[in-house]
Parts: structure tokens; sequence; C-alpha cells
């Protein structure tokens, strides 16, 4: 199939914006808790009228400081709950929000800020002000910093004292659906990242379709999301405008180190994360298992949820055997992990790469079934993904209600719809390259089957191919091999080259239970262990698990471990945690010459 499209089941407001759902949700739902905050370690709930409350006050800031209708403002903060009272404020005032990664060189706020010509920035710590104040020179139009722990917000609330609701009313009214909400800065693994500009429209086209198509994941009153992402990336910004628009119940942490502990104190109804979240699950999982002794009932157990997950799939279902060994596992194993992930949950939206089947089944099989989906800044997060009633495990599901996929002659994704953005910020040549008479090209390789499900298979830019002539996608591999525990990122090698190779980092959180398992030395390190034939034999099971998944001309023949992992810091991945492969190549370049060394 080359395209295929689904009714939309939102219809976008012509003359509305974001801020109408606050307002919309205080006058219909005026004491239904919209979010919830960490006072003092434990949540508590804000109504619907307590957050427009805030919202107002904060506007009523910015206008007072002399933030103008179609302003930039840069938000630079960790995911919490100022940084969504700050966003609908933002557009209350009726400027435009500016998203800056909290973990952001100051080169590239200087980039974003300067850029997006920027008259104001919020940011939430001492480090993020002394890196605005640091490039402050290059900022020309920035006029006013303020700082959440600082007092920021409480200073806006003071400045706006005499700025009226009908002011706010106002400016926020100003906005139609086609005015832009915010420029997000894709994270660029090449070159400078370029300012995605997403419309009012592109936010309801894309949150309506989706709270619609999902809506027993939305009913107001009952459901719950926990929201870890960051909110630079547009995956968190539908994780906190969707909820919003229900609306449910949305609570906001600033990272992962504690999930565990915040999922159980939360207890949310509905997770969205991506990928090495629900891997993490599954490893620490198996991993405390073997420490306890229980190994082999939990690798059983685990079997028995991928076996039971497929069997669904079949047209008679599990047999009455393996509906009695999941009964069983339901009350030793399954019930555990689902009071891991907050007990309450039945369904997670899982994006920003492939998942893979075997973790997908392994959840869907212990009753927390994982809905995979596809999106880029550029289609507003989601463009694709697995509707919670027919899911078809493998894929990233049907297209977004109210938008068209199409594959192109040479496999490329394509995509069309209102949820689409607008332009380039002050590039129109990329502009023209990207959108070709409303199709947005993606740089992706999809296949659609014939029920209009997608399988993303490559990128078009990352196409490996070797010596012999062999074209390889190198996601399908580094997937598989980036399931494993031990490993915490794969990228592989071989372009112009005989074979695939690979470059496996080691994950340090695992490499220490391990290598106690194994008889290795307490301090251990990658860079310690790396020629460790244990090591390598147990990284060299991973490869073999991705090469199960490639024709033998795919799969990786060689590996190197290297001795220090691929971070934000060292230059090697985005902050939204995708590879930069021409600078791995680059700094690696010995390391692979290694691997083809006779």
């Amino acid at each position: 199939m080359r395209e295929f499209s689904l009714p939309a089941l939102y219809e976008v407001p012509a003359d509305g914006n974001l801020t109408d759902i606050v307002r919309r949700n205080a006058a219909q739902h005026p004491d239904v808790a919209v979010i919830a905050r960490k006072v003092g370690g434990e949540w508590r709930d804000v109504t619907a009228t307590e957050f427009l409350a805030e919202v107002v006050t904060a506007a009523k800031g910015l206008v007072a400081a002399g933030v103008q209708p179609g302003d930039r403002v840069g938000l630079m903060s960790r995911t919490r709950y100022e940084w969504t009272l700050l966003d609908f404020a933002i557009w209350s005032a009726g400027a435009v929000t500016v998203p800056v990664y909290e973990t952001s060189s100051p080169e590239q706020v200087a980039w974003i800020l300067s850029d997006s010509g920027a008259t104001a920035c919020v940011v939430e710590l001492d480090a993020h002000t002394a890196t605005v104040e640091s490039v402050r020179d290059r900022l020309p139009a920035l006029k006013h910093l303020w700082q959440i722990e600082g007092g920021g917000i409480e200073e806006l609330g003071g400045l706006g004292q005499d700025v009226s609701d009908a002011t706010v009313e106002e400016r926020g009214s100003l906005a139609r659906a086609d005015d832009p909400a915010t420029i997000v800065y894709t994270s660029g693994t090449t070159g400078r990242p370029k300012g995605c500009v997403l419309t009012h429209r592109s936010f309801f086209a894309e949150c309506g379709n989706i709270v619609e198509r999902l809506r027993p994941l939305f009913r107001t009153g009952e459901c719950s999301v926990l929201l870890f992402l960051p909110l630079a990336h547009v995956f968190g910004r539908l994780v906190q405008i969707a909820p919003m628009m229900a609306p449910i119940k949305l609570g906001c942490v600033p990272d992962i180190k504690h999930l565990t502990d915040e999922l159980a104190s939360f207890r949310p109804t509905l997770i969205l994360g991506v990928p090495r979240v629900f891997e993490k699950v599954y490893n620490a999982a198996r991993a405390k298992a073997q420490a306890d002794g229980k190994g082999r009932i939990f690798d059983r157990a685990a079997d028995t949820a991928i076996a039971y997950s497929k069997a669904q799939d079949t047209p008679s279902g599990p047999s009455l055997g393996l509906r009695i060994r999941h009964a069983v596992f339901d009350k030793l194993v399954y019930g555990k992990l689902r009071a891991v992930l907050g007990g309450r949950g039945e369904y997670a939206i899982s994006g920003g790469a492939p998942l893979g089947e075997r973790l997908g089944h392994f959840f869907r099989g212990i009753g927390f079934t994982v809905l995979e989906g596809y999106g880029l800044t550029e289609s507003c997060a989601a463009t694709a993904f697995n509707p919670w009633d027919r899911t078809k495990i493998g894929t990233v599901g049907q297209p977004l209600p109210g938008s068209v996929v199409r594959i192109a002659d040479d496999g490329e994704v394509l995509l069309h719809g209102e949820h689409l953005f607008k332009e380039y910020w002050n590039n129109p040549g990329a502009t023209a390259e990207a959108l070709t008479d409303g199709w947005f090209h993606t740089g992706d390789i999809g296949t659609l089957d014939e029920d209009g499900y997608l399988r993303i298979t490559g990128r078009k830019k990352e196409i490996i191919v070797t010596a012999g002539g062999k074209n390889v996608a190198p996601a399908v591999i580094e997937d598989r091999i980036r399931a494993h525990a031990l490993v915490a990122e794969c990228m592989v090698v071989g372009d112009g080259r005989p074979f695939v190779g690979a470059l496996v980092t080691v994950d340090d959180e695992f490499l220490g239970r391990w290598a106690a398992e194994h008889g290795k030395p307490a301090d251990a390190t990658a860079a310690s262990l790396r020629d460790d034939p244990d090591l390598l034999a147990e990284i060299q099971a991973a490869v073999d698990d991705g090469n199960a998944a490639v024709s033998k001309a795919e799969s990786v023949r060689k590996f190197r471990i290297l001795s220090s992992p691929f971070t934000e810091e060292s230059g090697h991945l985005t902050p939204s945690l995708k590879l930069k492969r021409n600078v791995v190549a680059k700094d690696y370049a010995a390391e692979i010459e290694a691997i083809y060394a006779k």
C-alpha cells in the first residue's frame, strides 16, 4: 500500500488558540483536578479554576513587563509544574514559547534565543541564569530574564497587579489557529538546530484527534498521566497539552532518577515514555529476580507473557495450558511489575525510537499494553500511533485521524495534515526542501500494510551501503542490540566496508551488578573490562540476538566495546538522545578502523 488516511475525529476551531483550553476547563470542569504539583514532597491537586487563576496572574506579569503580542519568550527548565503554568501564561499574553533544553550549552542557548529573537526568557536554576548571562552580549533583543527558583513567578505576579483580567483575556484571544504557538528547535544531529514553527492548529489537530481516538484512556475525573519527558521536546509538549484538552490530571516530575517512587506515589493510569524507560523497567526487574535467585522463574514468566500476547493475534487465541500458566505468573510476577508502574495503568504510549516486538509483546502479555507511535518535531509529535483497541505490535500504528501517510517510490515516508509545522523559522530554503505541495518529507524509510499500519525501517541518510553493494538500515539491528541490559548505545558501521560492524557502549547502571555476579573487581569499569572474555561473550549474545532480526549480509560480524559512553556532554548524543553519527564516526575513527584490521 502506498497511501493511507483516516477521517478527522476533531474539528480545529478556526478562530481559537490554546488559551481556550484552560478557560473552557475552568468553565466546564471548575472543581476537576487538571494538574498536580509537588509541595513538600507530597502531590497537591490544582483544580481547573485554580490553574486558570495562576495562568492569568503570570500572564499579567508578562504583559506588565512589556512582552508584546507575537514576541518570543524563552523557557529553559526541567519538567515541572511551573513549565506548564508558564507555557499557558506566555500564550495568554499573546506571545510565543521557545523551549530550551536545560542541558543546553551556552553556544546552543545563544543560537536559539538569538535566532528566535526572544525578548524575554524564564530559566529554572542559578546555573541556567549563569548560562544565559554568559551570552547576554549576543542577545540584543533579550530585555528580561526571570528565574523560577529565584522567585521569578512571584516577581511576575507582583509586576502584573495593575493589569486587568480583561487585558489578559484580550491578549489571549489575539492569536488564531494558524498563528505560531511555539518554535521548537530540533536537536540537530548535524549542524545547527532548525526552529520548527508549530501553530495552535498543529496542537489542536494533534492532541484533539489523539484524545478522541484514545478516549477510554482520557476519561475526565478518572484518568491521569505522569509527565517525566523533557518539555523542550515536542513529545513532552504533547504529553502536557493532550491531558489538558481531555481534561485529565497531569503530574510533572523533573527527571527519571526516582521514577519508580514517583509512579508509586502518583499512580497514573497512563504513561507516555520512550523505549529506554520500558527497557529499564524490564531489565531492572530481571536483574532483581536474578539477584534473588528467581532468574529462571522470571525468564519463564517473560516467555509466557510473550507467547500469551502473540497468541492474542491468532484466530484461536491462547490455549488452555497457556492461559493457566499466564494466570499463575500473573500472581507471581506480572502483578508486581504492574505495581512498579503505579498499579493503576493498563496502557502506555511510546515514541521517539522503536520499542521492539519482543518488549511490546512482553508488556502486553503482563497486562500493560504499550501503544507504539511515530512522529517528528515537524509533525507536532505523533503522526501515527497504535489504537488502544486494534494494536499491531511491531508497527507504529495508523495515521493520526485527519492526516495522510504516503510511501514515496524510494520508500520515504511522506506526511500531510493539519498537524504539520508551518515552516522553519528564518530558513525558507530548508522549508522549501522539506515541504513540497503540502507534503512533508520525513527522511525516514517505511512501509504500509493492508490496514494502513506503518513500519519504520530506517533513515534515508543513515542507510549504509557495504562494499558488496548491500543496503543496510542500522535502526533494526541497533534497537535489538540495545535492548540488552548491559548495552547503553550501539552504532552500526560499515559504509563502503566489506562487512557490517558495531561500536557498543556499556550501561554503567547494570555493569556494576553484572561485574559482582561474575566475580569481577568492585571498581570495574567499561574501560577495564572491554577486553574481558566474559563481558565480550555477554555483548556477543546481544549482537547475536540483533543478528537474528536481519539477513546474513546485514548482520554484525565484529564489534568493539568502547571505554566511555555516548553522552550529550561528550557531544555524541542530542538532547533527545539521538546519536550524532558523524561525530561518533569522527571521534572513534581509530576504533572503527580496528574492526576492519586484518
